[in-house]
């Protein structure tokens, strides 16, 4: 579904500021994974993503999505294989529309417009019944304006925008790190079930190492612009914290972890 071939990124180039943020980087990803990356900051996470998702043109290197070369396609144009979800509950909505209107466009992307009715009542039924099972109160405040949502209510109703229309690589970027313990819980929780139930791949960033081992079927580490560790099945549902600090000591060449982010998650 997904496939990096010897991908590298070097941003302010041939500049005291130069940084090479992708180090020829491979990655594959087969239909149905849920792969979480982890490292610390600057290891290239959501470089990584933003690779992916055509934010800019990389250096070197392919990018596939399923049979298809995207790697000469705008950001706009990939849009239609990708749903993303940011860190910043404030991205992926539209804050002065109502949560209805939200998904009406979300359900829209990629076809043409035409001057019908915009949101039609069977359309309004299907909405109310996806918001109905995150539990959080929404399908009763379907015509509420989504700036006046939670960050946990915003980040369930992006999360539901970027899979409506079931995409071929969902990309998650640190989506729960803004929100509190019990919110990042809940949308964790909602995150798991949508990718389980429509079957599909999912790249997840977190700083979160509990959070990267008790989620999906696959985890990656990465530092200084490389994967440095690939662990997947049963060998992965066995990962402790502890495990994972030793896989980056000995895959890093003896660094010590300095991201206090991800120290604080043990």
């Amino acid at each position: 579904m997904l496939e990096i071939k010897d991908v590298f990124k070097t941003f302010n180039k041939g500049t005291v500021n130069e940084k090479v943020a992708l180090n020829g980087v491979d990655l594959k990803l087969n239909d149905g994974d849920f792969c979480t990356i982890i490292g610390g900051n600057g290891a290239g996470k959501s470089t990584m993503l933003n690779a992916i998702a055509g934010v800019w043109p990389v250096d070197r290197g392919v990018i596939f999505l399923g049979d298809k070369d995207v790697t000469g396609l705008p950001e706009h144009k990939r849009a239609l294989y990708l749903g993303r979800v940011f860190q910043d509950p404030m991205m992926g909505t539209v804050a002065d529309m109502e949560i209805i209107e939200n998904l009406a466009i979300a359900a829209r992307r990629g076809k043409k417009r035409s001057l019908r009715w915009g949101v039609t009542k069977a359309e309004r039924e299907k909405y109310r019944e996806m918001l109905a099972q995150f539990d959080l109160g929404l399908e009763n405040r379907m015509t509420s304006k989504v700036g006046l949502l939670s960050g946990g209510q915003r980040q369930a109703i992006t999360l539901l925008m970027a899979t409506i229309k079931k995409p071929q690589l969902l990309l998650l970027d640190e989506h729960t790190a803004a929100l509190d313990p019990k919110t990042a819980a809940k949308v964790l929780e909602l995150s798991d079930k949508i990718i389980a139930e429509n079957k599909l791949t999912a790249l997840m960033v977190t700083h979160n190492m509990h959070d990267a081992i008790a989620h999906g079927n696959r985890l990656i580490m990465m530092n200084n612009g490389k994967i440095i560790f690939d662990i997947q099945g049963e060998e992965k549902k066995k990962l402790k914290t502890s495990d994972l600090l030793e896989k980056f000591s000995v895959a890093s060449g003896g660094q010590e972890l300095d991201n206090d982010r991800m120290l604080l998650s043990k």
